[in-house]
């Protein structure tokens, strides 16, 4: 039977990538040592981590002269630290947005260290949707988005204007997975374990110009500046995660680069809310306004809700692992990351259209 992964982290990746991380457990390119045992300064590391950053700036267009990037540990749930204690200044204040579980967490962390602004929230809504009309302050100290939120399957597809105050996203599920104009963000974050590596590295991409501008007399793990001036070797960095991070960076490239796996993405997406529409008598989209919709977590219920348990237990034994939604929203979950395939999608839509014809 073939297992599809819809897990929503740590989630699927290509496997070819799983099996070159395989041999380069056993072995790594021939220097009779595995990636587990390398040196992160010896000479048989040091150019996988240069090549890694290097195509990730290019995925992402961006120079590096102007961005650099970090391999950091602690998830991105240390980065709703990190970023307040770097840049939110004692008399200022920070703009954020409230569009779920994580944002809501990295705004609580936040008012540990100063003044935040919640300029906009859908949690009235039940995070069910984006705010609209959203207004930053222009002498923030920075303004916060999350890109796109895994437990309820919403997601900026068209960005606010931020103003002049630095802009800075939590890109943890859709990083890399579609072409973004990402020089309008000063900061962007992300965990690998969605669409870019294993559970275990954190990636940041920053401009170093704001790095120059961060606070002072910070914990030295804690301070930007640390990581950049060292390249993310002041200590030992993640080495197996970003191993596999450039392995899947290079994976990217082959696809195409972000426009190739964005329009991969794009039709995966459409064919499965596309059958939500068509199959709505039995299934129904968590979100409602398509504009809103997350290509990355498709959400949605059956119009019977007491009939979950039963969809989710059939589901599971046809091989759709993980399509239960996140236990603090219910429901069911498809994550479609990068390394989902379009086979996939078909054969979970023919899954659900035979349920339907069982159960409609």
């Amino acid at each position: 039977m073939t297992i599809y992964n819809l897990n929503a982290g740590p989630a699927i990746l290509p496997r070819e990538v799983i099996a070159e991380a395989a041999q380069g457990v056993l072995e790594l390119n021939g220097t009779g040592l595995s990636i587990l045992e390398v040196s992160h300064r010896g000479a048989e590391y040091e150019p996988l981590h240069l090549q890694a950053q290097a195509d990730i700036l290019e995925l992402m267009e961006l120079s590096a002269d102007e961005y650099g990037v970090l391999f950091l540990g602690g998830g991105a749930s240390t980065q709703f630290a990190m970023v307040p204690m770097n840049f939110l200044k004692q008399d200022g204040h920070a703009d954020y947005v409230n569009t779920g579980e994580w944002a809501t967490r990295a705004i609580q962390e936040a008012r540990r260290y100063g003044t935040v602004h919640v300029v906009g929230s859908s949690e009235d809504a039940s995070f069910n949707c984006i705010p609209r009309d959203v207004r930053f302050h222009s002498d923030a100290s920075y303004v916060h988005l999350t890109s796109n939120n895994t437990i309820y399957g919403t997601a900026w597809n068209t960005f606010p204007e931020t103003g002049p105050a630095p802009a800075v996203c939590d890109m943890s599920s859709d990083f890399l997975s579609r072409t973004v104009d990402h020089r309008r963000f000063d900061l962007i974050y992300a965990g690998a374990q969605k669409n870019a590596g294993p559970a275990g590295v954190t990636i940041v991409v920053v401009r170093k110009s704001l790095i120059a501008r961060a606070n002072a007399d910070l914990p030295t793990m804690f301070s930007y500046q640390t990581h950049l001036k060292a390249n993310s070797l002041y200590n030992t960095p993640p080495v197996f995660g970003v191993y596999v991070v450039g392995l899947v960076a290079k994976w990217l490239k082959r696809q195409g680069g972000l426009a190739g796996i964005e329009a991969v993405n794009r039709k995966k997406a459409a064919t499965l809310y596309g059958a939500l529409d068509a199959l709505s008598d039995v299934f129904r989209p968590i979100v409602p306004r398509a504009e809103d919709r997350s290509w990355m977590n498709i959400t949605f219920r059956l119009r019977d809700e007491k009939l979950e348990a039963r969809f989710l237990k059939e589901s599971d034994a046809a091989g759709f692992k993980g399509l239960k939604g996140h236990r603090s929203a219910g429901g069911c979950r498809a994550s479609l990351y990068n390394a989902f395939s379009q086979e996939g999608v078909d054969a979970l839509v023919g899954f659900m259209e035979d349920y339907a014809r069982r159960n409609g």
